[in-house]
């Protein structure tokens, strides 16, 4: 394993190859001293299980020899449990492409439920935790963090629910107010001046339209229409109609929205006379969706989001070990276990300290360079990709340091 250190941020990259990993701990500034440590030999091919990890609710999964102590909890039963084991493969992953022999990963689970998020916290606690991983569900998060809090012990949490973050808990998931923020930037420096947001009836919905008047705001443009729709319903087409009456005098119209409702809205918008051609259609992460060029309205459509090909050769490695793709917020899992092994390696010992986690310069992973803030929200470096049958492609590629997007 080659592993470089750069002083004195710490950060990680993925393995470039089957039979080889690189742990890149790099500083995201110009004036930062380098310092190279000493090659290792190539690790060997992951081999792919015979039958993938099972369940557990506590002991270590690898490596047995640790030192630092990091608690994983995930709904490992439950009606979210193919997630939460998809989510349990990318950890080990993640230890296994950087050798780590610094932290004993410690898998709890909850059953996806905050009662049994509570009684995996409290687990955790017991097992000296020195960080939890997880868990997955706001309600979740909510019931693990004031036992956290209490033991000092710090959170990477996988929900988007801004109002769970801060006080000790750093939030890993991709929220919309970045990607928001980031499309509207980019499509006004493109020409567009008048924007439109058709959103779901729904807390994401909430946050999305929140998020669009700042960043509308913040670009001195003009949102002209902002409307909702209600999620559960099945046929869109009223209110698409109804959408489409009130105004079309915007430049580029926002669809917070992912799957066959996304597909449905731009068909019906398209046939309501919100042409691709004069309209440019904008998305969130939601959007990060291969299939979504088989839309016609969508094609040429624009996104941000993590720029793919970073994740390309997890999902490959993932598909060959587990017999079936990665769910999207695998990566998360990698992510957070890569994080928390490269802190096990701070000279001095591990620290998972809120000055370590929070380094300005930030750290790089499966979905590009992020960065945890101090109020507990993520903030992540993101690309813009454009909608295609073939798949989306980059038009604008996701900066390597947060001194390229502003510091």
């Amino acid at each position: 394993m080659l592993l470089r250190r750069f002083w004195p941020v710490l950060s990680f990259r993925r393995l470039v190859a089957i039979s080889w990993a690189i742990l890149c701990v790099a500083a995201l500034s110009a004036c930062i001293q380098r310092q190279t440590l000493q090659n290792q030999p190539p690790q060997p091919q992951v081999a792919a299980p015979s039958a993938p990890i099972q369940p557990v609710t506590r002991g270590p999964l690898l490596p047995p020899g640790a030192k630092v102590r990091v608690a994983l909890l995930l709904p490992l039963t439950g009606s979210s449990n193919v997630l939460g084991q998809a989510m349990l493969d990318a950890a080990a992953m993640a230890l296994y492409d950087l050798g780590s022999d610094q932290i004993q990963l410690m898998p709890h689970d909850t059953g996806g439920a905050p009662q049994g998020a509570e009684s995996a916290a409290r687990a955790a606690v017991a097992d000296q935790a020195r960080l939890v991983i997880g868990p997955l569900l706001a309600a979740e998060v909510e019931a693990v963090k004031p036992i956290a809090r209490r033991a000092n012990i710090p959170i990477l949490a996988f929900s988007t629910v801004t109002g769970l973050a801060g006080d000790g808990t750093y939030l890993m998931g991709f929220l919309p107010q970045t990607e928001i923020a980031r499309i509207v930037s980019f499509a006004h420096a493109k020409g567009a001046n008048k924007f439109a947001i058709f959103a779901p009836r729904s807390a994401y919905g909430d946050v999305a339209l929140k998020a669009m008047r700042e960043a509308v705001a913040a670009n001195q443009s003009t949102l002209t229409l902002a409307d909702t729709f209600d999620p559960a319903a099945t046929n869109l087409d009223a209110a698409v109609r109804s959408f489409t009456t009130q105004s079309q005098d915007y430049d580029a119209i926002l669809l917070p929205e992912g799957g066959s409702q996304l597909r449905q809205l731009a068909a019906l918008l398209n046939q309501y006379g919100v042409k691709p051609d004069k309209v440019r259609y904008l998305g969130t992460g939601l959007w990060d969706d291969p299939s979504l060029g088989s839309e016609t309205s969508l094609v040429n459509g624009w996104y941000a989001g993590p720029q793919p090909g970073a994740r390309a050769d997890f999902e490959r490695r993932f598909r060959a070990a587990e017999g079936h793709a990665p769910p999207r917020l695998a990566t998360l899992a990698y992510d957070a276990s890569a994080l928390a092994a490269v802190l096990a390696r701070t000279p001095g010992g591990a620290t998972y300290s809120a000055a370590a986690l929070t380094n300005p310069n930030g750290f790089v992973g499966l979905d590009g360079v992020f960065r945890l803030r101090d109020n507990g929200l993520i903030e992540r470096a993101l690309a813009i990709l454009e909608v295609h049958p073939d798949g989306p492609r980059i038009v604008d590629p996701a900066p390597q340091s947060f001194v390229a997007v502003g510091g």
